[in-house]
């Protein structure tokens, strides 16, 4: 059953359509290629599709190895988030040993995982995404907008020091804006923070089942520190900026909510565990998936569903539809219910094999390597299209519903996130508060990463204090010894930067039997489905105005681009463009700008 929304016509009569199409649209690995059709009578993208013409096939050569080997060879999945992937697995890999972290062991992953939000969010907000809102590109896509913001006053200018809106966007020009400089030193600096935690970036050498190898000195908490102080005045300000951007462009452009916007369906794993809950058993994962400091959860149109991971988990089903994957549900299960007794579907990722059928791409059947993953509501009947909004977009939202962290430095309202912040060189300490906003669009997607950058720098604190408290009270434990056994099975779940992230293993005769990685982009990357249910990203574009004042000899897709990339989707190292009915556009935009732009 289908799980997305319709958009009004509002009765309109269509017009010509004109095929135009983006592939790839790349971000370090993976080839995502998005495929529209747009009527410029109406200005509107009448139909999208989404396509990802590179199979990896991790999940086929994992089965055999070593399941201690797991992290090591999973961060590999994303030259990115690598380490995401090994935390993830190690939090799988615990469950299947039948062992837990010490308590200083989950501190430092919890430091290091915080430095990469910040590391990755701080480089794609501010090095990627306003690249699409820089004056040089809103000079070529909208110049009406840009003559305004040059009129109109920052409002938050007594934080960020910005006296127009334009003079904003001229700070996020590539290479020669201020801010687009100063996000660059400071993804250095974060990306030392991660390094002291887990050895190696993107690949931790000190990340393993059971522990870190970190070692966990004074100096180790101190200089970490050091480096944060160093960066909170810069994301107070990467705050205010967001703010008075995405305000502005709501002010300058009527109707601009509609530009990315879906149906509220948000998925969060969970991130960053607390150390006196966690114990990594099955049958207590709805007690420590709670009391993680990033509450997980589902939401559907402002609801929440759940906050239980056992019952997240047993909703995931891997459907096919347009992926160019063989069925595998009439094979024996490997896992036919879970360690509480409940029933394991055979579309769970525990039951997955993949089998790959390459063949032509034709939108009105096969186009593409992604599955599509969907999240089984037992109330509904439906399977819902989740998306994670970027990551940061759902981690706050479903945070905020639950009201369940409470912590010197982050709170969630039930409607809110506040996030204190410490006094830096220059601004004062400073509370942020994020509130729920009203649609889940682009703009909305955007502005939720600098606040989540501002949430992992606030929770560092806490984290920090309670590892330096450990180490002086003379608690230096960073492992604890396991042994694999001969049969065992295990799951993980942690938010990738830009969303949830699981890990599912089985274990038979001491060696991998199944693994299925689920990252974020398969949930909001994925084709239509089995129901005809289309991706999140089709559906956020599919129906969704064009404000671009370009026609379709010169346009650049800058409205596309905003609400594909809002969802982070992985960087985009080059687009390339063409539009249908043999008329080949010789112009390629490149979604960068060198200092000869003007």
């Amino acid at each position: 059953m289908t799980a997305t929304e319709e958009r009004a016509a509002g009765g309109k009569t269509r017009g010509q359509l004109t095929e135009m199409a983006w592939d790839p649209i790349t971000r370090i690995i993976g080839n995502l290629g998005v495929y529209t059709k747009i009527d410029f009578d109406n200005r509107e993208v009448v139909e999208c599709h989404s396509t990802s013409s590179l199979f990896r096939g991790y999940s086929v050569f994992m089965k055999g190895k070593d399941p201690r080997d797991a992290g090591f060879i999973t961060s590999r999945i994303c030259g990115i988030c690598g380490d995401n992937h090994t935390t993830c697995s190690v939090y799988a890999q615990n469950m299947a040993y039948g062992i837990k972290n010490p308590p200083l062991a989950e501190l430092i992953l919890n430091l290091g995982e915080a430095a990469e939000y910040m590391f990755d969010h701080t480089l794609f907000q501010d090095n990627l995404v306003f690249v699409d809102f820089c004056e040089a590109m809103v000079k070529q896509t909208n110049p009406s907008v840009l003559a305004r913001a040059e009129k109109t006053q920052a409002p938050r200018r007594n934080v960020h020091g910005y006296k127009t809106i334009a003079d904003i966007l001229r700070a996020y020009n590539p290479f020669e804006g201020e801010v687009y400089k100063e996000a660059l030193r400071v993804s250095r600096t974060t990306r030392e923070m991660f390094c002291l935690m887990e050895g190696r970036h993107v690949h931790p050498s000190t990340v393993y089942p059971g522990g870190v190898g970190t070692m966990p000195e004074p100096t180790l908490f101190t200089d970490y520190q050091s480096r944060l102080i160093e960066i909170v005045d810069f994301v107070k300000q990467a705050v205010a900026m967001n703010d008075d951007v995405f305000d502005f462009w709501y002010e300058a452009l009527p109707g601009y909510e509609e530009v990315g916007r879906r149906r509220v369906m948000l998925g969060c794993w969970g991130a960053f565990q607390n150390p006196s809950i966690v114990d990594y058993r099955y049958e207590t994962m709805s007690e420590w998936g709670r009391a993680m400091y990033v509450t997980p959860g589902i939401v559907v149109d402002g609801k929440l569903l759940t906050t239980d991971l056992v019952d997240i988990n047993l909703g995931i089903r891997i459907l096919l539809g347009s992926s160019y994957y063989e069925d595998w549900t009439g094979e024996q299960p490997f896992v036919t219910h879970d360690p509480l007794g409940n029933p394991v579907d055979m579309r769970h990722p525990w039951n997955q094999t993949t089998l790959p059928a390459p063949q032509k791409r034709d939108f009105d059947d096969k186009y593409s390597w992604v599955m599509s993953p969907r999240w089984y509501d037992k109330k509904s009947g439906q399977h819902l299209a989740l998306d994670t909004g970027g990551g940061p977009f759902a981690r706050l939202y479903t945070t905020a519903l639950a009201g369940l962290v409470d912590t010197p430095y982050v709170k969630s309202t039930g409607r809110s996130v506040q996030i204190s912040l410490p006094k830096g060189h220059k601004l004062p300490e400073m509370t942020l508060e994020w509130n729920i906003p009203q649609w889940s669009n682009a703009i909305e997607r955007d502005r939720a990463r600098a606040y989540y950058i501002a949430y992992s720098a606030a929770m560092s604190l806490m984290f920090l204090e309670q590892g330096l408290a450990r180490v002086r009270t003379g608690d230096m434990q960073t492992f604890t010894p396991f042994e694999v056994p001969d049969e065992a099975i295990g799951c993980g779940f942690h938010e990738a930067v830009r969303g949830v992230l699981s890990h599912h293993m089985v274990i038979r005769d001491g060696k991998i039997a199944n693994y299925h990685p689920y990252p974020p982009t398969p949930w909001n990357g994925s084709p239509r489905d089995s129901y005809g249910t289309p991706g999140p990203y089709e559906d956020a574009v599919q129906g969704m105005p064009i404000f671009e004042e370009n026609g379709p000899d010169n346009f650049k897709g800058v409205d596309i681009m905003r609400a594909v990339r809002s969802f982070d989707p992985c960087l985009p190292c080059g687009v390339h463009m063409y539009v249908g009915g043999g008329r080949t556009v010789k112009k390629i935009h490149s979604p960068m700008f060198g200092a000869t732009h003007g």
